[in-house]
């Protein structure tokens, strides 16, 4: 079953955005704790600077979304948050080449971005970082054949709250270390709406 089309695709982003968007606050509070502060700024800036250019281009496939996708939050986004997530969707992009996106060929495209992301990031599962969800949602397509995505989303709301538990050991938030304990990990809070954006664009296909 093909679960995202080229205009799915585009409307994922638009549904990042306006998540992004509506929790700007929520992310840049959480950076502000652990981070620059920067985060919330940084993620609405560069999912806007996506949709600009993916509203104003066609595209022949879904890979070539993601890739635009990519090039403009590499390009758009400050910090660490930009390479990392341009990273993430370029390796989707690249592991959808010439594919239709079902569910086995998406699994193929989060371990892509999984790979990228600790490549890019040196993260390991545990750290207290984006990488913590994007792993969890690797780990749901791996044991699941997705019949209710609203199951990896629960799964997604879990790994947030542990970072809560979690030393950070990566990025600014490494300098704190014991008083970064008790603290949502802001990638993994932006990335949960990245996947829930996605949830919510599947679930309408269906």
């Amino acid at each position: 079953m093909i679960i995202l089309t080229v205009e799915q695709t585009k409307q994922w982003m638009k549904e990042i955005q306006k998540r992004m968007e509506e929790n700007k606050e929520q992310l840049t509070a959480l950076d502000q704790a652990i981070g620059d502060g920067d985060h919330g700024i940084n993620m609405a800036r560069g999912f806007n600077e996506v949709v600009n250019k993916i509203d104003d281009t066609d595209y022949d496939s879904v890979a070539d979304v993601l890739k635009s996708a990519a090039m403009t939050l590499t390009a758009k986004v400050g910090g660490a948050s930009g390479p990392l997530y341009g990273t993430a969707f370029l390796k989707m992009s690249m592991a959808m080449q010439d594919k239709e996106v079902n569910q086995q060929n998406f699994k193929a495209a989060i371990d892509a971005a999984l790979a990228g992301i600790k490549m890019r990031g040196h993260a390991e599962f545990g750290e207290k970082t984006m990488y913590d969800v994007w792993y969890q949602v690797a780990e749901f397509l791996a044991s699941e054949n997705v019949e209710d995505w609203e199951e990896m989303i629960e799964a997604c709301q879990a790994t947030i709250e542990d970072t809560r538990e979690m030393v950070a050991t990566k990025g600014r938030a490494s300098y704190l270390k014991e008083r970064t304990l008790g603290h949502v990990d802001p990638g993994s809070m932006s990335s949960f709406y990245i996947f829930e954006a996605l949830v919510a664009v599947i679930e309408v296909g269906d």
